[in-house]
């Protein structure tokens, strides 16, 4: 693209013709990719001679933070950005937002926080117990992929991306894949195929079982914890009995994936399915008839659905609030396509809606994995990646996560290493839609709407 062209697709983005699937660059050239209303994506370029490039986040605010990251990485600087204070450099004082009014004051949390999780600090201004404004600051984790992946061998990058975050190790491995098979032309044997998705979907529920046990016990429901994190267990404890590891790290690899389902693996993930089919539902309605419980989680935390639209929020964040999108069904991949399942859809946008989405979700799972024994083919699990490749490719792909959807581009070398990688979470897009969700409520339901969001600071901080 020239600047021209790049601005224009900034207004498209700005006046709702499209979304935007990632922002992201390396010395000298920037990155987008964008995503039609019909599902299709496209990647372009711009070069930056002078390491400047027009702002997109001038345009649509969700670039904003994309673009932050873009000057601290690799030396790019958005032209009249909104926002330009630093994002991975923590060594000087911060400015956050002001907030005026009277009888104002401010609470800092973190970025260490009490229990066993990644650092994020996130500052209130609140009028006594009332949120008047959140404001996060994050990238204390950051790893440097982008660096890390340039130059590296394809098995070591793969490596790399299958632990960007380690809740999604699947789905990274399965995003990372297909970047590398599509770059490469690949076509994967069906059992391949069809084992990647049974991978994807045990690892969807575990997770949605931790995260409906944590909303819980966040609002001091101890039971519901202890129940989900028995389910959670028995979906890692049956991973490992397949698969070999119980987050299934390093099990998806460009070319297939690395062992295979036995019939005992068969007999133990139908075991799984059976007891999940008769705990879930009796969780389920507890849930459901503790008033106490539903008066923490209804109308708390409320995401409207213009701004679930605008940032182009996926997964349950984006579902809660009445987007209707996933990556198995658009733009789609394999097996999916196959498959019978529905993407539930409901439209409050509060904590209580975070959770019947992941509810709904289990029960699709449940069904897809049902089908996927059912239908598994046989042969082999597993292709050699071409010799040589004949010069530069490249190659993208998107792919449903747990947490929604996630985004790869790479470009391949003529010497068969990663030249340039770009892995983008779905965080991106739902971190600045918690600080909007938590407004007008109480400082005290903070805990209930972030564990609602569950955003990774792994998966973002790269």
């Amino acid at each position: 693209m020239d600047r021209n062209a790049w601005q224009q697709a900034g207004e498209r983005l700005r006046s709702g013709e499209g979304s935007l699937a990632s922002l992201w660059g390396e010395p000298g050239i920037a990155h987008m990719a964008l995503m039609d209303t019909a599902g299709n994506l496209e990647v372009v370029h711009l070069a930056c001679s002078d390491h400047r490039f027009p702002s997109i986040g001038r345009l649509h605010p969700p670039a904003i933070r994309l673009e932050r990251s873009m000057r601290d990485l690799v030396g790019l600087d958005a032209e009249d950005a909104p926002d330009v204070r630093p994002w991975l450099r923590h060594s000087a004082p911060y400015p956050f937002l002001a907030a005026e009014g009277e009888s104002l004051h401010q609470i800092a949390v973190g970025p260490v926080h009490a229990g066993i999780i990644e650092p994020g600090h996130f500052r209130f201004t609140a009028n006594g117990e009332a949120v008047v404004r959140l404001e996060q600051r994050l990238g204390y984790v950051h790893k440097g992929i982008d660096a890390l992946m340039a130059g590296a061998p394809i098995e070591g990058a793969t490596r790399l991306a299958a632990r960007v975050s380690g809740d999604s190790t699947v789905a990274y491995g399965l995003a990372f894949s297909q970047a590398v098979e599509n770059a490469l032309g690949m076509e994967l044997p069906p059992r391949a195929v069809w084992l990647r998705a049974l991978m994807a979907e045990l690892e969807r529920l575990a997770n949605h079982f931790g995260d409906i046990g944590a909303v819980c016990n966040d609002a001091s429901f101890t039971i519901m914890h202890a129940s989900f994190g028995l389910l959670r267990e028995q979906v890692l404890r049956a991973a490992n009995a397949c698969f070999g590891h119980r987050l299934m790290m390093d099990c998806v690899m460009p070319g297939g994936v690395r062992g295979d389902l036995s019939a005992e693996g068969v007999q133990r993930v139908s075991a799984l399915i059976a007891f999940a089919r008769k705990e879930f539902p009796r969780l389920v309605e507890l849930y459901e008839d503790t008033a106490s419980l539903k008066d923490r989680t209804v109308d708390t935390g409320i995401v409207s659905a213009a701004l679930v639209q605008q940032y182009a929020a996926g997964g349950f964040v984006g579902r809660a609030s009445g987007r209707a999108f996933d990556a198995r069904r658009t733009p789609g991949y394999a097996p999916y396509n196959q498959l019978q399942f529905q993407v539930p859809v409901v439209h409050a946008g509060d904590v209580n809606a975070r959770v019947w989405i992941r509810i709904q979700e289990v029960e699709q799972s449940l069904s897809l994995i049902e089908q996927i024994l059912k239908q598994m083919p046989s042969g082999l699990t597993e292709v050699a990646m071409p010799q040589a490749l004949g010069g530069v490719r490249e190659g993208a792909a998107l792919v449903e996560g747990f947490r929604g959807d996630i985004f790869a581009w790479l470009r391949l070398g003529d010497d068969g290493r990663v030249a340039r990688c770009h892995l983008r979470d779905p965080s991106w897009f739902q971190w600045p839609l918690l600080e909007a969700a938590i407004e007008g409520n109480i400082v005290a339901d903070f805990p209930l709407c972030n564990k609602s969001f569950n955003c990774s600071y792994s998966g973002h901080d790269l």
